[in-house]
């Protein structure tokens, strides 16, 4: 079963993100960018197949996130599609040239984050 680690300090966002992806995948949530960051290098061996992380986050944002990952090759295979309100040009295109494999804004639909996860993780 493919796992997924979300990243929203949104609670509710969190909750009903693994509500929805729960019965077909193994998820993982945490509360912020540094604990996105602290999970990924605690569990070397145990990376998750796609990260769905949100931009605006208090302490680490989901963009210092991808800046580094990008930093190191262990983390190339995971799958990453960006969440969030900000939803201007600028924004997508620094999410996708940073190592994004996807971007979507909210609101979002349940159903289009689930075939956009199915199209990447294969």
């Amino acid at each position: 079963m493919n796992s997924i680690l979300i990243a929203d300090d949104d609670k509710e966002m969190r909750e009903l993100l693994r509500f929805k992806l729960q019965s077909g995948y193994e998820v993982t949530t945490v509360n912020d960018g540094k604990e996105c960051w602290n999970y990924l290098k605690a569990n070397p061996d145990n990376l998750p197949d796609l990260i769905i992380l949100d931009i605006m986050m208090p302490g680490l944002s989901g963009y210092r996130v991808l800046d580094r990952m990008q930093d190191s090759e262990r983390f190339d295979q995971i799958q990453i599609i960006m969440l969030t309100s900000r939803g201007k040009e600028d924004d997508i295109v620094r999410a996708l040239e940073s190592g994004a494999t996807d971007y979507m804004s909210k609101p979002f639909s349940a159903n289009e984050l689930i075939a956009r996860i199915k199209r990447v993780l294969g």
